[in-house]
């Protein structure tokens, strides 16, 4: 695992605190360079971890029909602004020999690639190409849709704008009507 070092962002925050005309010494402030460097190591904390660990461990099903989880909650920080942005990931799969994950491992993929600096388009590419690869199922669909706070606190300022973005892998291509049926049971 990766080290943070507490040390170097305090310092980082101390700076900032300085740079926008306030006093770190201030009641207020004084301890926020620590919160932030404690904050940081917490959302940060997927940065050296792979995605594809989590599907190491399969079960053998007789099931190669859908299987989705969607509405997962995820968080990330955006690496342009280092300011967060916030949705629900949808992860759907159709196994192949039956070769199946726990569901849970889908949504903890989805939440170690969003900790780390990042962008909206990474994060579903990364996790579907780590499902594709380690499960080798017929066809992967991830859905990602999220509010991204450096829309809405600043530049454009559009509150509640969301980003939807899709990753598509293997059957699911070509499959026209497998994808509309995803997409239908992920708005119901």
């Amino acid at each position: 695992m990766v080290e943070i070092n507490h040390g170097q962002i305090e310092q980082a925050i101390r700076l900032i605190i300085e740079a926008v005309g306030e006093n770190p010494n201030r009641e207020g402030l004084l301890d926020t360079p620590k919160r932030v460097a404690k904050m940081y190591e917490e959302v940060f904390s997927g940065v050296d971890q792979d995605p594809k660990d989590f599907f190491d461990l399969v079960f053998s099903e007789e099931h190669e029909e859908l299987v989705l989880v969607k509405d997962i909650p995820f968080f990330s920080m955006c690496e342009h602004h280092l300011v967060p942005f916030f949705g629900k990931a949808h992860v759907a799969y159709l196994p192949r020999n039956g070769k199946v994950t726990g569901l849970s491992k889908l949504a903890r993929a989805i939440e170690v690639v969003a900790k780390r600096p990042q962008l909206q388009e990474r994060i579903t590419t990364t996790v579907a190409d780590a499902i594709a690869e380690k499960l080798e199922p017929h066809g992967v669909m991830v859905v990602i849709e999220a509010e991204h706070m450096c829309m809405t606190m600043r530049g454009v300022k559009k509150p509640g704008s969301k980003t939807v973005t899709t990753a598509v892998r293997g059957t699911l291509v070509d499959d026209q009507y497998a994808r509309s049926e995803i997409l239908s049971l992920i708005k119901s």
